[in-house]
């Protein structure tokens, strides 16, 4: 059992949890804030680095069957830390792994305007799902460390590489051929050789991918029936299926 000690809800490392929580981003000093068990053990279970846990009374010995320090809370101090009503009463701050160019492999995703947590983070499980080597977020793509991001990726966010920060430009000579989906125009994605190096491009479901994107990028669509598009997290998942089931057939 893990060393437990109650903290007051003015303490520092709670304020700072709350800032962090509350603009969606990483604490101050580079910790991501994974709220619910399933995270929790995610985080164990891919050897992420784990600061520090931060519990309900109802919670607390569950969370502490680590080794990581646990600090326990009211049930209406833990109300302010958290931006889910299905944390189960834990949050634990987590170090998301580094990521630079270098992790950019055959297969990638990319992440442009992205504005909804929920979406990034169920296409950086997609991309794990099904074999990417990395993936990369554009300016106007929400922070990989947003907390709704992060139980969208159910802990697909401790594992893949998530770039942030490098612009398309550095980027591109490691990208392979670039291919953008599209609602409506563009190569259907059965008539794409997804084998080669190659990157997925998945834009807002509002406007797409950027202009500066678009100029470079072969557009690319999943023939349907009977819907005008599909949101952007089941778009990827399917387009990234399709890469995968011809590399397997390749392999």
């Amino acid at each position: 059992m893990a060393e437990v000690r109650e903290l007051g809800g003015h303490h520092a490392l709670l304020k700072e949890i709350r800032r962090a929580a509350h603009k969606g981003s990483l604490t101050a000093d580079g910790w991501a804030i994974a709220e619910s068990f399933h995270l929790l053990d995610e985080a164990r279970r891919s050897g992420a680095s784990i600061r520090a846990i931060v519990a309900t009374q109802q919670a607390v010995n569950r969370a502490a069957q680590g080794v990581e320090p646990v600090f326990t809370v009211t049930d209406a101090v833990f109300a302010g830390l958290t931006t889910t009503e299905h944390s189960h009463g834990v949050l634990a701050l987590v170090r998301l792994p580094s990521a630079t160019l270098e992790d950019l492999g055959s297969l990638n995703v990319i992440l442009d305007g992205i504005q909804d947590p929920g979406n990034s983070g169920a296409i950086l499980r997609a991309a794990e799902a099904f074999g990417a080597h990395a993936a990369l977020a554009l300016r106007g793509t929400v922070n990989w460390a947003n907390p709704k991001a992060l139980r969208a990726s159910a802990g697909s966010c401790f594992r893949l590489p998530a770039l942030s920060g490098f612009p398309l430009d550095e980027a591109r000579p490691r990208l392979g051929t670039i291919y953008a989906a599209a609602a409506h125009q563009g190569v259907p994605i059965d008539q794409v050789d997804w084998t080669q190096p190659c990157t997925l491009a998945i834009g807002s479901e509002a406007h797409g991918v950027s202009a500066e994107l678009s100029a470079i990028a072969t557009p690319v669509r999943i023939p349907t029936t009977g819907v005008e598009s599909l949101n952007a997290a089941v778009a990827s998942g399917v387009i990234l299926y399709e890469a995968r089931r011809q590399r397997n057939a390749r392999a």
